[in-house]
């Protein structure tokens, strides 16, 4: 009854206010759908304090696995195979594989990581990937091929386009588990930097930031989902040392770059696209992520330890020791829990962010090196999905709310 009085009452004022003399057909039914444009419904969460591990599933995934990310919905999980040369879509609720967008392998040089030397390898290998324009493209960093690639998952026509003179492409075929159904098209190769790690954006899907390992720079790429090759690199950020984690903060126009070959953030400037300042933190930070209350979240691979920070300030509020080399971290959907993979410990470690500490909810066992992890949330249970590297195998902790 009060929503009948609502919109009657903007209808009568609708008709009323209209001096221009012309006849204006409004009708209820009119009002109630710009409302519905204008004002979609949301249910609201259930608020939640607390957490209570449940139980323990284990997925077959590819060889090295490097990390993981759900699309907006929760419906879908998208696993980046690097030694498999592919993308794995997990169907969340059967925990079925859907498709698997395979790369077709071409020589090139890559690295070792523990001899610190370049290595034969091949250029198609999936490292971190990030979602745009509603979760229509994947973009995807490519670890030896000196850039990144967009993947239009729901609609596989967009993929082929008018590439340029010049242009270079990379061939997919979509391969369904269960069925002799093929797909296949060329995505365009967008140069970037050498070894390429972490995508991210910023919220109105306009650009996108890479961390290209190995230059020690920053790209700035901006998107154009109407005309291929749907992103082009604007701006080249240099940085101190090696880069990876990137956080984006849309409300105060500015993002930030940890620089794991160093001990500092590097703060850019969103509107200029170029380094502001320098946040110095402790050594080797990996992985950051950001609340809404200008709080930054850090791991610190060689320390073992993670961190808030004020980023107002640029202080350490608060920091916990964690199991050997924390990599990936994600925070629950209400900001209250943040999970961390511990790689060569095989732990994933879950802490209660309070207002002055970090006060731990558990240490689960989790083999073969867990490097990624992203997290699902229903009404009544969250679940953290984590990759495995060298078992290609992907993990589900489920955890009861509270």
């Amino acid at each position: 009854m009060q929503t009948l009085f609502y919109l009657l009452s903007l209808l009568f004022l609708s008709t009323g206010c209209d001096s221009s003399g012309g006849t204006r057909n409004i009708t209820v039914d009119t009002l109630m759908n710009r409302r519905m444009d204008t004002i979609p419904p949301v249910k609201p969460s259930t608020p939640y304090s607390e957490i209570s591990f449940e139980k323990k599933e284990t997925l077959a995934a590819a060889g090295g696995t490097k990390s993981v990310i759900f699309n907006s919905s929760g419906t879908k999980l998208y696993a980046m195979n690097l030694e498999g040369m592919s993308v794995y879509e997990f169907d969340q609720a059967s925990r079925k594989i859907n498709r698997e967008f395979k790369f077709t392998p071409t020589r090139g040089m890559g690295w070792d990581y523990n001899k610190s030397r370049p290595i034969a390898s091949y250029q198609e290998k999936p490292v971190e990937a990030c979602f745009s324009h509603g979760d229509s493209i994947l973009w995807v960093s490519l670890h030896n091929a000196e850039g990144i690639v967009p993947i239009w998952i729901n609609d596989l026509t967009k993929n082929s386009g008018p590439a340029s003179p010049g242009q270079k492409t990379k061939p997919v075929t979509v391969i369904y588990p269960g069925s002799d159904k093929r797909d296949s098209f060329r995505v365009p190769l967008i140069e970037t930097g050498k070894t390429p790690k972490v995508i991210s954006r910023t919220s109105d899907s306009k650009f996108l930031l890479v961390s290209n390992w190995h230059s020690r720079t920053t790209s700035i790429l901006e998107m154009n989902a109407a005309a291929y090759p749907f992103g082009k690199v604007i701006s080249t950020i240099p940085v101190s040392a090696i880069p990876r984690g990137i956080a984006v903060d849309d409300k105060n126009q500015k993002s930030y770059i940890a620089i794991m070959g160093g001990a500092s953030l590097n703060v850019v400037n969103n509107n200029t696209w170029k380094s502001e300042s320098i946040l110095n933190v402790w050594s080797s930070p990996r992985h950051i992520v950001m609340d809404t209350s200008g709080h930054l979240f850090v791991s610190y691979n060689s320390l073992g330890t993670i961190a808030c920070i004020d980023v107002a300030s640029g202080q350490s509020l608060f920091t916990t020791k964690t199991h050997a080399q924390p990599r990936t971290i994600v925070l629950s959907k209400n900001h209250k829990f943040i999970f961390v993979t511990c790689y060569t410990s095989d732990f994933v470690d879950v802490y209660k962010i309070n207002a002055d500490n970090f006060e731990k909810v558990a240490s689960l066992p989790c083999g073969g090196h867990p490097v990624g992890v992203d997290i699902f949330e229903n009404e009544t249970k969250l679940e953290a999905w984590v990759c495995s590297y060298s078992s290609g195998s992907i993990s589900i902790y489920t955890f009861n709310k509270k």
